[in-house]
């Protein structure tokens, strides 16, 4: 035998061990590890460019022409195309075609995968291979160890008394069990079928063995989309019984699919679900369907009592459900026609009112749902958007001649809202232009009646007209602002709005506005088309002046606005409808609004001015204040707010006097976690409160709190006879690391009633969560309590396991 020992720096030396070290440095790329066990090596290998050089160092280079081996002792550090192997020792034989690596072998993938091991037996085409005391760490931060791993093939791995986890390792105790883990006699990875098959696998957590699994199969990490059961569900429901549901899951195509869900309830049956989603290159689609035959429709009936269109009530458990068989359609989309344009579509079609929310069906088991197809444009400050909507509410009201709020709700066919802000300015100011369109159509009257019921001259309101209605409506708003030397910053504005109204009303609302009239002193002046106009001349004056004091600085800005308009066309008669201005709140975030109304079919006018301040805070220590105060004040013409409408929308707001309550905020945030506000509305004479919030948090360790009172009084014309309190309390406390208690509840200090409360318990970190939440709510007028549990496990790389998300929501 002869032996030769020469340096790694000797030419001769490398380019003789260049194919040996050549392996070894690919040998990156075909050790099984999670990020590259479903890749065939050579497709790894092909990444590589070509051309790419080899850098190898070690102390020592040893050749053995006798054995035909090739040895690179100490140090050994191997780089070929971003892919890197070190080690203590390398060995290469040149007739087994074999390469083995030993000592602290740690190799480092392109890919950012990390294998450590103390030696590695494998060939050199890497189809078959051997690996003793496996560790494998990928890009994703999931783990594999084994005592042993072998390749064949180029396609299966198998690891022999393998570990999997996705916990990462404790940093102060490596050797740690990790929060879960699956331990296997057999872990083999087809990187053909991109799956992962454990055999006799036992499941720990935090270290104790939970279950034992005798086989089970998951995708492989890596995958994203794969056919096969999701993780199933459980829930429960005092009209449904306790119900199970398992999904299965159709990976069609790298741009469709398909998930097919059974749900199985002890008290309705069997309900089947599926959803079938398309992508493409500018946008998406969904279209889902689920229908149940009900064992035990009459589950859903209570005895309660529905209140019918005439204001008389009628026992629902008279009727009875004939909702035999329940389902849905569902479809949701969104596409992008170029980088300016997008269209859309959210539409649900249903058997009856309350169906989707029952059952829980995911994207449509809101409270109120909102159907709708819709057309936006957006390029700069400039905005269009045409939207056709239907509103539903989902509610627990037979489908019957019961009057139930979904059908008072109107079709919107269509609405049109355009912005255009000109790039260049005029007379050195800014023009804006808005446009507002709609056509609304109800198929059912929505009134509201005086407490107690008056079933001759008891309409207090008219909410919604049954019929058809339309306007258009067109403004343009000029403003500029200047800046004196002494900082006084004015800002005049020109505002003109037009519009043109059309009703179509039914007999019947006809009859419920001349009611209304009559019960709140207006006249019946109701017009089957108008047009009106509102031209605006305005100045706002601010003066923000800054001091510095030791340790922090101060803004007071004082504000002045003054609007010059005529009266508002056609108020003080029930001329006009109100769709879209109904919700109205006088409070110190609307003082300096040109046109407080929250619409279009209302607009301010008379002449009218907003005095007040502005003020914030910041201090060296981190603290911060901010306040806002003032008061509105009617200079001339009619009282837009003191003018009846079809729903009383200013009545009892604040502003219907010439001379407005006050309204104010004031709050604070500290660096420590405390935080809070105040706002409120005053009466202008006694200082008497009208309407309060206040808000209190703490947010830092170990615990959370946080608080919030809100009053508002009695607007018996506005359709509130009395007087409303409410209190929220809600806190979360960190009982250890990573885990959790936590609860809220609001109650009425009016009706003496608990409204909601509920408490929860989480444990959460890099690889597990758990969420146990347990909530309950009552109906302000029955007292009825419903109650509902939720809860989830989620494991990552794993999935999740419990109750819909729904249920969890309620609490968190």
């Amino acid at each position: 035998m002869r032996e030769a020992a020469l340096r790694s720096h000797r030419q001769a030396g490398l380019a003789r061990l260049y194919s040996a070290s050549a392996l070894a440095c690919l040998l990156a790329c075909g050790v099984p590890t999670a990020s590259a066990l479903a890749q065939d090596v050579t497709d790894v290998a092909t990444k590589v460019p070509s051309g790419t050089q080899m850098l190898l160092a070690a102390d020592t280079l040893v050749y053995n022409n006798d054995n035909q081996t090739v040895t690179a002792i100490g140090g050994v550090q191997i780089d070929y195309g971003g892919n890197k192997l070190v080690a203590q020792r390398v060995v290469y034989d040149r007739n087994t075609k074999r390469l083995l690596a030993s000592g602290n072998v740690e190799i480092v993938n392109s890919d950012g995968t990390k294998i450590n091991s103390q030696h590695i037996d494998i060939t050199d085409d890497f189809a078959d291979g051997f690996v003793n005391a496996l560790r494998v760490e990928t890009p994703e931060k999931a783990y594999f160890a084994a005592e042993s791993a072998e390749r064949m093939g180029g396609v299966l791995t198998t690891f022999h008394n393998g570990v999997y986890t996705a916990c990462e390792p404790c940093e102060d105790k490596p050797d740690k069990a990790p929060t879960w883990r699956i331990k296997a006699r057999k872990i083999i990875w087809n990187g053909e079928k991109k799956t992962v098959r454990f055999e006799n696998a036992n499941f720990e957590f935090f270290g104790f063995p939970l279950a034992y699994l005798p086989a089970f199969e998951i995708a492989d990490p890596t995958v994203k989309r794969k056919s096969g059961f999701l993780i199933p569900s459980i829930s429960f429901n005092s009209d449904l019984g306790v119900g199970v549901k398992v999904p299965y899951y159709f990976a069609l195509s790298p741009t469709y699919d398909l998930t097919v869900t059974g749900s199985g309830y002890t008290k309705q049956g069997f309900l089947g679900e599926a959803e079938w989603r398309q992508r493409f290159n500018n946008g998406q689609y969904t279209l889902k369907i689920a229908g149940i035959r009900q064992e035990d429709p009459n589950a859903f009936i209570d005895g309660s009592a529905f209140p019918t269109s005439a204001g008389h009530n009628v026992n629902s458990g008279d009727i009875g459900d004939q909702n035999k068989f329940r389902g849905m359609m569902g479809t949701k989309g969104q596409f992008a026609i170029n980088p300016r344009w997008d269209f859309g579509w959210d539409i649900l079609l249903q058997t009856d009112k309350n169906f989707s929310r029952t059952y829980t069906i995911d994207g449509y088991n809101d409270a109120v749902h909102q159907s709708s197809v819709y057309l936006t444009g957006l390029n700069g400050r400039n905005y269009f958007d045409v939207r056709a909507m239907r509103f539903q509410v989902q509610e627990n009201a037979l489908d019957s001649n019961i009057s139930s709020r979904s059908d008072k709700q109107p079709w919107v066919l269509p609405s049109l809202d355009y912005a255009y802000i000109p790039d260049m300015s005029v007379a050195g100011g800014q023009l804006s232009f808005n446009v507002n369109a709609r056509v609304i159509r109800r198929d059912d009257l929505d009134q509201a009646y005086f407490t107690p019921y008056v079933p001759a001259s008891g309409v207090q309101r008219v909410r919604g007209i049954e019929g058809e209605s339309g306007r258009v409506t067109a403004e343009a708003e000029w403003k500029r602002t200047f800046t004196t030397d002494g900082g006084l910053q004015l800002t005049p504005l020109l505002a003109l709005q037009g519009d043109v109204d059309y009703l179509n009303a039914s007999s019947a609302s006809l009859t419920a506005i001349n009611q209304m009239a009559t019960n709140v002193g207006a006249t019946d002046d109701i017009r089957s088309s108008f047009a009106r106009y509102m031209a605006t001349a305005g100045l706002e004056m601010r003066w923000p002046v800054l001091f510095s004091m030791t340790g922090s600085s101060h803004i007071v800005e004082p504000m002045a606005q003054v609007f010059m308009r005529p009266n508002e066309q056609y108020v003080g008669g029930l001329a006009v409808p109100n769709e879209d201005a109904q919700s109205f709140v006088f409070d110190a975030t609307t003082l300096f609004e040109r046109d407080k109304f929250s619409g279009y079919d209302r607009v301010e006018g008379g002449s009218r001015a907003n005095i007040g301040f502005r003020y914030s805070g910041a201090y060296d220590n981190g603290w911060g204040t901010n306040a806002i105060f003032g008061q509105s004040y009617q200079l001339g013409g009619r009282n837009s707010f003191d003018s009846a409408d079809l729903v009383n929308a200013g009545a009892d707001s604040g502003l219907e006097t010439s001379t407005s309550d006050y309204v104010g905020l004031i709050g604070f945030s500290s660096p420590s976690g405390f935080s809070g506000s105040f706002s409120g509305r005053f009466d202008e004479q006694s200082f008497e409160v009208r309407r309060a919030e206040v808000k209190a948090a703490y947010s830092g360790l170990p615990v959370s709190l946080s608080a919030k009172y809100a009053f508002i009084q009695a607007q018996p014309l506005y359709g509130f006879t009395t007087d409303r309190h409410e209190v929220t309390l809600g806190a979360s406390t960190h009982l250890a690391q990573n885990w959790r208690v936590f609860g809220t509840g609001t109650y009425d200090l009016q009706q003496s009633v608990l409204v909601k409360d509920g408490v929860g318990f989480a444990y959460n970190d890099s690889c597990f969560t758990y969420l146990m939440t347990y909530s309950e709510s009552r109906d302000i007028n029955t007292r009825e309590v419903s109650q509902n549990i939720g809860f989830n496990l989620s494991f990552r790389t794993l999935g999740d396991f419990g109750s819909s998300q729904s249920s969890i929501d309620t609490i968190q």
